[in-house]
């Protein structure tokens, strides 16, 4: 099955394309400030993963078949060659990609994300939004409430109410895949495969006051992406395209140019 896209931008038959591939509970929307500024330059496919947005909802979860999801999408625009852009588990979707078909991937970005295993990190974000499953609210606003005995974090919240909508019956419910997410996110948190080292042009954007990207991951960055290159953005933490999206864009477009 192909995933839900939102193509915009240039023709792509005379210009680059650029995929744009948003993290764990987000969807297309997420990436769209990263859009709007490369829609003058390249064509932009924006993407939802599978189990997240409008894409078909599956059982299997890992990187392996969500990188092929990807390739899939790159063979169905029958692309040569693309600028693979992925924040948080998207970034290790991207990463993956570029180890699985490196020849096609001119150019990586990865924003805020190492090739390395993580310790689990948003348990009390599950917790939240199985409250919120439970309880069925009538409305965003009572959503956020029962959120917010879970997740101090406004931007947060608000974040994860993107992905709230009313369902044909007219209940609200999360659009990604809850349950799915949940049994597999050991997978989601664990490392790529990466058998070989990858020789892709790559970028890795952190977030200052992150740490999503440590000095200790280095040897892991550059032992799986020999020609990595690395851009702080100062002032911003996970969300770094949310808080800072002037400074992250410019990097993005400063690298893939």
């Amino acid at each position: 099955m192909l995933l839900n896209f939102k193509q915009s931008g240039l023709d792509p038959n005379s210009a680059k394309t650029v995929i744009l591939i948003h993290g764990l509970f987000g969807s297309l929307e997420n990436l769209n400030v990263i859009a709007r500024a490369l829609e003058p330059s390249f064509s932009v496919i924006n993407v939802d993963l599978r189990n997240h947005g409008r894409s078909f909802k599956s059982d299997e979860m890992n990187y392996q078949v969500m990188a092929q999801d990807i390739c899939e999408l790159i063979n169905h625009h029958d692309l040569q060659s693309v600028i693979l852009v992925g924040h948080s588990m998207g970034g290790k979707v991207a990463m993956q990609v570029a180890m699985h078909e490196e020849q096609k991937v001119e150019k990586l970005v990865v924003l805020d994300i190492a090739p390395v295993d993580y310790h689990p990190r948003h348990d009390t974000i599950i917790a939240a939004l199985n409250q919120v499953s439970q309880q069925k609210p009538s409305s965003r606003s009572e959503a956020d409430k029962i959120m917010s005995g879970y997740i101090e974090e406004l931007g947060v919240r608000q974040f994860l109410l993107k992905s709230l909508a009313k369902n044909p019956q007219g209940n609200f419910e999360w659009r990604f895949n809850l349950s799915v997410i949940e049994e597999n996110y050991s997978k989601i948190i664990s490392n790529i495969d990466t058998p070989r080292t990858c020789l892709c042009d790559t970028l890795f954007v952190k977030g200052n006051n992150s740490d999503y990207i440590l000095p200790e991951h280095r040897e892991a960055i550059v032992g799986a992406f020999s020609k990595a290159k690395a851009k702080i953005i100062q002032g911003a933490g996970h969300w770094l395209h949310a808080e800072k999206p002037e400074a992250v864009n410019r990097s993005i477009i400063d690298f893939i140019q």
